[in-house]
């Protein structure tokens, strides 16, 4: 699904109910059949139509020779990285240590440090709304989270704390404005894209994060039964890291997206492989 109709939530409600459909109409089951409504016009009543552009389209660095590699974290790892980094103010998800340990070895590996390589993950608007939208929204109701630290090195630990708190301080803000008056949004949304957009410059490397864990991708059954391994396709777009489950719900598959001198250093990083597997058989890492 192309992102000019909607997002992953989006995407996942839509393949659900065509599985919903499929078996019934396998089954030949009679009577009306009753499946939640995708609301259509939610997102639209806050984010209305209107004349574009309203703001200058969003800059994503696209590189060359191109290389997309699958690394899947064991959730019996997952939970030592947990243990290091986790203190008694400070309980991260799993997702998040995965992105601190990536990013910090792919800016290590590419000879960067944090000042000149800011990160940015895409964050599910929906239930953080101020009335939160419903879960069968349609569209792309997502952002950027954005963040610049301002110190060239940085622990682990330390470097979870601050993409929490990151996401923590974009949550506490910005869905909210988001939802505000017509005018006032447009406005609010026009500024951010710019903020956005600022990161995308010729000295700087950004690191975008995306992630479909907690998606109810291997729920979709069409008759058939249930996948034995839900995948992803490249992308031209470079430094994109994109997670997903694995089959067992506890570990995660990130899928690196890099310029192939970059890769040809971070794939052999040992930090980084004390922790992931590099493309193990489908199956090994369920």
């Amino acid at each position: 699904m192309t992102h000019k109709v909607g997002d992953g939530t989006t995407l996942f409600n839509f393949m659900n109910d065509w599985a919903i459909i499929n078996q019934k109409i396998e089954q030949e089951e009679e009577g009306l059949l009753v499946l939640p409504v995708p609301l259509l016009g939610e997102g639209a009543s806050i984010f209305s139509q209107r004349d574009l552009p309203i703001f200058p389209e969003l800059k994503l660095v696209k590189g060359n020779k191109m290389v997309y590699k699958r690394f899947v974290f064991q959730a019996s790892m997952i939970k030592s990285l947990k243990t290091m980094v986790t203190n008694s103010t400070n309980s991260p998800t799993r997702v998040q240590v995965v992105t601190a340990l990536i990013y910090k070895r792919a800016v290590s590996t590419m000879g960067l440090n944090f000042k000149i390589a800011p990160f940015s993950t895409v964050v599910d608007l929906r239930r953080r709304m101020v009335p939160p939208l419903s879960e069968r929204c349609v569209g792309n109701i997502i952002w950027f989270s954005s963040m610049q630290i301002n110190k060239k090195e940085m622990e682990l630990p330390e470097l979870v704390c601050e993409i929490k708190q990151g996401l923590s301080e974009f949550c506490d803000v910005y869905p909210k404005q988001f939802a505000g008056k017509e005018k006032d949004n447009l406005s609010f949304i026009s500024g951010c894209l710019k903020h956005v957009n600022d990161f995308y410059t010729d000295d700087q490397t950004m690191f975008t994060f995306s992630s479909w864990c907690g998606f109810p991708i291997y729920e979709v059954d069409f008759g058939w039964g249930k996948p034995t391994w839900v995948t992803t396709f490249g992308s031209s777009l470079r430094n994109l890291i994109f997670m997903v489950d694995t089959r067992d719900g506890n570990g995660i598959e990130a899928y690196v997206n890099m310029e192939e001198s970059d890769m040809a250093r971070f794939e052999n990083d040992a930090e980084l492989l004390k922790y992931a597997s590099l493309n193990p058989s489908v199956g090994h890492d369920s």
